[in-house]
């Protein structure tokens, strides 16, 4: 077999693979975003579960770095609406705003790491 294609082939695998992740992770963004659109965690769950399989795959590749990143946003995103759900039940206002700062901040890490995947660019370590 020819190693040329074979990096060609395991690069457009990958690329597809990570524009599979990014859309359910947008999706889900968006959905934490506007309260009235909620998809659902199994959409993220599913996105998790791909990068987390699919990950070793990509060692080695520029696109390694995009397998953390989304790795690393759902995980903070997590963290830290676990941390601050004792405030969203004591206080809602200010649950509610700590919640929509963490939407938007996992909705720009998403729309970041899309963008630099399309534009064939790793995410910064």
């Amino acid at each position: 077999m020819n190693p040329l294609i074979d990096a060609g082939e395991r690069e457009r695998s990958l690329k597809t693979i990570g524009t599979v992740s990014y859309v359910l992770h947008l999706i889900v963004a968006v959905g934490a975003v506007i309260p009235s659109f909620q998809p659902g965690i199994a959409l993220l769950l599913v996105a998790f579960i791909i990068d987390m399989v699919k990950r070793d795959d990509a060692v080695g590749t520029w696109q390694e770095s995009h397998f953390r990143w989304r790795i690393r946003s759902v995980l903070w995103a997590g963290a830290l609406y676990v941390i601050t759900l004792p405030l969203f039940l004591a206080l809602y206002l200010p649950g509610a705003i700590a919640w929509a700062v963490i939407s938007i901040w996992f909705l720009y890490r998403i729309v970041r790491g899309w963008l630099n995947l399309n534009g064939n660019q790793p995410m910064p370590t």
